[in-house]
């Protein structure tokens, strides 16, 4: 099983304009963290409005960009936005950055997302690994990759023994996918974190899902940017994102430049 035919053309533009023919890592930026390319050397970013069969990304705090250059002396891929589902994509579109990443046969693929904490012991500005995914909404046959069989737990371990290593203590936890574009009820919520999850987030787990599929090694990073709705007083508001990020964004870019030497 390999990615889409429509793939091809893509990696051959990008290779014409001087990406890598071999990236050490991919990396998928969530909203808030487009922050990270700042530490990506001798790079160049390309809008995905200009790259032949990209779809463009409509969500605050996604830039709409595919980024490469050097991370650790290493050449890397960086998507700063994303695909949801939520805007109108296919499930099959929203992994075009996981197929592009085995297109280029990647050695990792590193995915991040802002999230909501469910959790009560969690707080903002809290890195989570995610060791398991929860999909109460996410229909099977919309995918391609209906099976999930990679080793979360294995690779969370390996993840907080390297944030470890910097200094980084992690949480590690549950993502529950939600399909969005609205926050959860309070209800809603309640219901998740009885059946155990620890974050809510609206995109990640069908990217880990095809990562899966085509044997791709992943990780997954959680940044708690507020907490779910009924956990604290307030109204939620997509502003947050931004600020939360901004408070961790040093530490984020020294997690995934370890992962990009050492996972």
């Amino acid at each position: 099983m390999s990615y889409p035919a429509t793939i091809e053309p893509i990696k051959q533009y990008l290779l014409q304009n001087g990406v890598s023919e071999s990236p050490e890592a991919a990396v998928i930026l969530g909203s808030g963290l487009g922050g990270f390319s700042s530490s990506i050397k001798n790079y160049t970013a390309i809008p995905y409005n200009s790259i032949p069969g990209f779809p463009e990304t409509s969500v605050q705090g996604h830039s709409g960009e595919l980024i490469f250059g050097e991370v650790a002396d290493k050449p890397i891929l960086a998507f700063s936005g994303r695909f949801h589902h939520y805007e109108g994509h296919p499930f099959e579109r929203t992994v075009l950055p996981v197929h592009l990443a085995k297109a280029f046969d990647v050695e990792k693929l590193i995915i991040s997302n802002a999230a909501g904490a469910i959790n009560t012991r969690f707080k903002v500005g809290d890195l989570m690994v995610i060791d398991d995914v929860f999909r109460p909404f996410y229909s099977v046959a919309s995918t391609s990759s209906p099976r999930f069989k990679y080793n979360l737990y294995k690779i969370a371990d390996d993840v907080r023994k390297i944030g470890a290593s910097i200094g980084l203590d992690l949480q590690r936890g549950t993502y529950l996918f939600a399909n969005g574009p609205n926050y959860e009820t309070k209800a809603e919520i309640r219901a998740f974190r009885v059946l155990g999850a620890d974050v809510v987030g609206m995109s990640t787990a069908p990217e880990l899902i095809e990562a899966s599929r085509l044997n791709l090694k992943a990780a997954a990073i959680s940044m708690v940017t507020n907490m779910a709705a009924g956990v604290v007083k307030g109204k939620l508001d997509h502003s947050e994102v931004k600020i939360a990020a901004e408070t961790r964004k040093e530490d984020f870019a020294r997690l995934v430049t370890e992962l990009v030497k050492k996972l």
